[in-house]
């Protein structure tokens, strides 16, 4: 092996390190977390108004199991990484995101150096793996708000009719829990699990339009809002927003079968430059090692990079039409 091969292993293998000796180090420091929230929602070493103002801002629907260690209390103060985790409905931690991450990466590099590939190539095979964990929790993410974008007008129609029924709004929510399947049944059956434990509506409602980024779902919440201060005819309300979330449904789809030979011709064109290389490469690997080994041919590989990466951006604006 090249002396650029051993260096590239024994980065890999001394980060991978790295990171389990920080998890295993700081991996009870998550229990200082939770005393500290109880004592300040009991009321002991805080203010009064400071305990309101923690209860406003929905400390109650934290989890408290989601910073056992220093590296998960920086991915999610620094990010939103936590909150993608729960608008994906998954049990992982950040923590045990960034290991599964480390873990795929370090496979990746190792897969590309066995492949027969140049040592240049094993950081992208391991940038290339250590991306999957995210890239699934992106995906699942998607699926489950579409889930939820679909079963939104009939959780609507089933709450009007509930209120027309003589029920409560609570009501409404425990319904849509206990008639409709996940995600729409876990989210409307959490909104009313907190008004058991006193939190009020317009602070789950709040709670709920950030947990699910849905444009439906923020103007059903308005509407409750304001007709909790003006009044009105509920019901009424929430069968016109049903039926108006109905007809874009409607347009959607057709944006959708209009755009598709767009998609499929971005899909085509951003996955050939690839796919020619590497069967390029397996073919005469000697006449693809001019891109790395001359500094034109490294100046036209990055360039190229970036032009796909700009392509990529251009297809996606021409055919997101936002409906």
């Amino acid at each position: 092996m090249t002396p650029v091969l051993w260096i590239s292993i024994a980065a890999f293998v001394g980060v991978a390190a790295l990171v389990a000796g920080v998890t295993m180090l700081f991996r009870d420091s998550g229990n200082t977390e939770i005393e500290q929230r109880l004592d300040m929602l009991t009321g002991m070493g805080t203010p009064a108004a400071a305990k309101d103002s923690l209860l406003k801002t929905g400390v109650l629907a934290d989890s408290l199991d989601g910073g056992h260690s220093i590296v998960g209390a920086l991915l999610a103060r620094f990010s939103k990484l936590r909150l993608l985790f729960e608008q994906a409905d998954t049990n992982l931690t950040p923590t045990r995101f960034f290991l599964i991450s480390g873990i795929l990466a370090l496979l990746g590099g190792f897969a590309s150096t066995l492949s027969g590939f140049p040592a240049i190539a094993a950081p992208m095979g391991a940038a290339a793996m250590g991306s999957l964990p995210l890239l699934w929790l992106v995906y699942r993410r998607r699926k489950r708000l579409k889930a939820f974008a679909v079963q939104l007008p009939d959780a609507l129609e089933l709450i009007a009719r509930a209120l027309r029924a003589g029920h409560s709004l609570a009501s409404g929510f425990n319904l849509v829990r206990e008639e409709m399947p996940a995600p729409i049944g876990k989210e409307f059956g959490r909104v009313f699990e907190e008004q058991n434990l006193g939190i009020s509506m317009d602070d789950s409602l709040s709670a709920i339009t950030e947990r699910v980024p849905n444009l439906d779902l923020k103007f059903f919440s308005t509407a409750v809002m304001l007709q909790r201060q003006t009044g009105g005819d509920l019901a009424e309300i929430l069968d016109k927003i049903g039926y108006i979330v109905r007809e874009r449904f409607k347009i959607w789809g057709q944006v959708q079968a209009l755009t598709g030979e767009g998609r499929l011709s971005g899909v085509v064109l951003l996955g050939l430059p690839p796919v020619l290389f590497v069967a390029v490469y397996r073919l005469n690997p000697e006449y693809m090692m001019t891109l790395f080994t001359d500094p034109m041919g490294k100046k036209m590989l990055a360039g190229a990079v970036f032009l796909q990466i700009l392509g990529a951006l251009v297809i996606r604006k021409i055919i997101n039409i936002k409906v």
